[in-house]
């Protein structure tokens, strides 16, 4: 897996030869991420589970499924580096929070959201 520093820093790279860092101002880059991640809703869009699920074994179907995911990671990258947050940090950080809301004995197998976990 890539190394979440080196891809931003890969990513601003790109963003400033563009000289596009004048158009992401953090409302914008949210908009955008959300707009990215309707793309990927799209993808199965009218489709049964069977069919979303069998994305990934056709190649077209596949690759923009992949071209979706890194479009909402490479926006939510940005978001991060104008926020000054640290994702992996974040990400651990939620994962401990959401282990407290949701214990083992508690949730094994259930969808049930934690305020409802008796």
């Amino acid at each position: 897996m890539a190394d979440l520093s080196a891809l931003t820093a890969e990513l601003l790279a790109f963003r400033d030869a563009r000289d596009w860092r004048q158009f992401h101002s953090l409302r914008n880059l949210i908009v955008s991420l959300n707009l990215e991640a309707a793309e990927l809703l799209e993808l199965t869009q009218w489709k049964s589970d069977g069919e979303v699920e069998a994305l990934a074994d056709d190649p077209a179907s596949a690759e923009a499924l992949r071209d979706e995911c890194a479009d909402v990671l490479l926006y939510l990258l940005l978001i991060a580096d104008k926020a000054g947050i640290d994702l992996a940090a974040a990400a651990r950080e939620k994962l401990l929070k959401n282990g407290e809301k949701y214990p083992v004995e508690k949730a094994f197998g259930s969808r049930a959201k934690y305020t409802a976990l008796t």
